[in-house]
């Protein structure tokens, strides 16, 4: 460790001391979650009607389905509790001791946006006297002809004023972590860190200097994954998604940086790392057997956090969100492409969760995954129980308690953004925009627990969908189809076995997906075709 790095260390030792939680954030996210659920599952028991086999099962589904949602609500609260400080920025007058690496990461993507993004980053970088602390790498695994010479044609000019160092492998083994690997063996030395970002990432100048500040004080640090928000949308989907992100990741960031600690999450882009701490989980395994269950981790950047903790280094999270972004899918289609890929990756870890070594919290973080994806059958074959007359509940009680605890995070957000508005006016503003965001959510959430349901079922019957599936556009005529089909079913079979108030209940869940069509149809207006 040189000198500069022992006295920037020195100046920020309070301020360290202050930020590092301890475990009493984690046993109040423990027990606050075994609370809910526990308070969720006595009161589901308690109006049971009477009990059978199927009850004993809906009440395992509702205790699981309980964690879940409890979970998300104990972060929530969490992160309303924390106290304000103001973002760490370098002095005026530090200059980093080490180089940074920014990897930008591309394999398809169209490379004009990202080619006006860099060529402003690099300028940016200048102006502010850090031209010499970063470079900028273009490490592509494009295929496609087509694709090659549009990318090369964007990136020519950045290439030729050394903008960027452009590498395209000619063979794209091991997918994205590969394509890290192939750059620490070739191209790493002479550097300290590396930022890695995706095609669709943005990071500005300030926020990156920033995180080489942050990685520089603490010598422990092994990586600092940065908050982030979404870039504007173009549809109405993806304007709802931006607007969900920016209501409510800020204070759940907050809640989960405060349970996590020093051993905290990677999402495999917008992150800084110490590329010494990177190489003890370069190595990742490769689970036996074929796909899905078997071979190379999809969701590789939760095992590489895991591992980088497990030899030692602190993982960290700032939940703050300026000026680091990422674009997100414009259409319902779009999202549930990229999430079959998610969910397969997660559900991988159930092989990993009880590697030996691991922290206690990575081991959370692992659960919290695989669970994300579990939860949409948990919740659908809990309906599919109270639909078909299998458990009978008497009263509103359970249900208003599960509505309750999905609503406390939606809760906890307005609550941290009412304590920073100044004025009436922008009060106002943050209600209408929460109030918006709960409507178009309860809209959309049963259309994603069939969709996401239908994808854990896939994994689970040894479906693999690779690590970039194929378009689905030529089913665009059916559309919505599914959903319609399930929703009248559910109905119709709710109305001729239950009574028509318990099937009443189901009428959130039902509706929504009657009117699939005309939702996704208005969801998706605005996106490119």
């Amino acid at each position: 460790m040189s000198v500069a790095e022992i006295n920037v260390r020195t100046n920020l030792t309070h301020s360290d001391k202050l930020e590092r939680p301890g475990v009493g954030w984690l046993l109040a996210q423990l027990v606050l979650t075994v609370l809910g659920a526990a308070c969720i599952s006595t009161i589901f028991a308690w109006s049971l009607v009477e009990w059978t086999g199927a009850s004993l099962i809906a009440l395992v589904l509702i205790g699981l389905g309980g964690i879940w949602i409890s979970g998300g609500a104990a972060t929530s609260v969490l992160g309303l509790m924390q106290q304000r400080t103001a973002p760490i920025s370098p002095p005026s007058d530090w200059r980093p001791v080490e180089k940074t690496a920014v990897l930008v990461l591309l394999c398809g993507e169209n490379a004009h946006p990202l080619a006006k993004y860099l060529s402003g980053l690099r300028r940016g970088l200048n102006d502010q006297g850090f031209g010499q602390a970063a470079e900028i790498f273009v490490l592509s695994d494009t295929s496609d002809p087509d694709q090659i010479a549009a990318e090369e044609t964007a990136l020519s000019q950045l290439i030729e004023d050394g903008t960027v160092t452009y590498r395209r492998r000619a063979q794209n083994i091991g997918r994205k972590p590969g394509n890290i690997a192939d750059w620490l063996a070739s191209h790493s030395g002479g550097y300290a860190y590396m930022l890695v970002l995706d095609a669709d990432s943005r990071m500005s100048e300030a926020r990156i200097m920033s995180l080489i500040y942050r990685l520089e004080s603490k010598p422990r640090l092994g990586l600092l994954q940065a908050g982030m928000t979404l870039l504007p949308g173009r549809s109405h989907f993806g304007r709802h998604q931006r607007a969900a992100s920016r209501l409510l990741s800020q204070n759940f960031g907050r809640g989960l940086a405060a349970w996590s600690g020093e051993a905290g999450n990677y999402w495999g882009h917008n992150a800084i790392m110490r590329i010494a701490a990177f190489r003890s989980a370069a190595q990742l395994p490769v689970l036996s057997g074929r796909a899905p269950f078997g071979g190379p981790p999809l969701s590789h950047d939760f095992i590489e956090a895991a591992w980088m903790r497990r030899a030692g280094w602190a993982i960290e999270l700032d939940p703050e969100t300026w000026g680091s972004a990422e674009d997100g899918p414009q259409t319902l289609a779009e999202f549930h492409k990229r999430d079959r890929r998610w969910c397969q990756g997660n559900l991988q870890h159930i092989r990993l969760i009880a590697e030996p070594g691991l922290d206690v919290v990575s081991r959370l973080h692992l659960a919290s995954g695989i669970a994300s994806y579990l939860a949409a059958p948990v919740w659908l074959a809990l309906v599919l129980l109270v639909a078909t007359g299998a458990v009978r509940v008497e009263g509103a009680l359970p249900y208003l308690m599960v509505t309750a605890i999905i609503l406390l995070p939606k809760l906890c957000a307005l609550g941290y953004w009412f304590a920073r508005a100044r004025t009436f006016s922008r009060r106002r503003l943050f209600l209408r925009a929460s109030i918006l965001e709960l409507v178009l959510s309860t809209l959309i959430a049963p259309l994603m627990m069939l969709r996401q349901s239908g994808s854990v079922l896939s994994v689970l019957a040894g479906r693999d969908c690779g690590w970039k599936s194929p378009s689905f556009s030529r089913l665009r005529m059916w559309r919505g189809v599914p959903e319609v089909a399930f929703g009248a079913a559910l109905l119709g079979v709710a109305f001729l076995t239950e009574p028509a108030s318990s099937a009443l209940w189901l009428l959130p869940v039902a509706l929504p997906m009657l009117n699939a069509p005309i939702l996704l149809g208005w969801l998706d207006r605005g996106a490119k075709p």
